[in-house]
């Protein structure tokens, strides 16, 4: 993949009072770039209890090459589901959503299911959902 489709990546995840911070940190790594800057913020639950957010915006096309190709990991059946609901997962906005699994991420595996939120700002000239659709089918068949 020469070019990358994208005006930016962000990647999120919480880290719960019940958490280990540098576990869930470890676990978003796995699909970011070595030595990537990641924001923390502190935030409040409910009840008063500590939640840590994660979040990394990767912008440049490198970084982002890295993020795809860990996106590229994702077993075969999910990865075909996925190609199969982009009419879902792409917005009138042109962002492509995602959740994928933040224990599967801290054992290694990049694997679709709850705990780290994918958002990708899909590059579709015009601004239309069925460019960015058409830009991200592109970008999958490269992976």
């Amino acid at each position: 993949m020469s070019s990358v489709p994208f005006h930016y990546i962000d990647l999120r995840t919480f880290c719960y009072a019940t958490e280990d911070d540098q576990r869930v940190e470890d676990a978003l790594r796995l699909l970011l770039p070595e030595e990537f800057e990641i924001t923390r913020a502190d935030s409040t639950g409910h009840h008063g209890d500590r939640i840590l957010i994660l979040s990394a915006r990767v912008e440049n096309a490198d970084g982002m090459r890295t993020v795809l190709n860990a996106l590229g990991d994702l077993p075969d059946a999910e990865f075909s589901q996925v190609e199969d609901e982009l009419d879902e997962r792409v917005t009138e906005n042109t962002e492509f959503f995602l959740t994928l699994s933040k224990q599967a991420a801290f054992n290694g595996d990049v694997e679709r299911g709850d705990g780290i939120t994918f958002r990708a700002k899909v590059e579709a000239y015009p601004a239309k959902k069925e460019h960015a659709v058409d830009n991200m089918e592109s970008v999958l068949e490269s992976l």
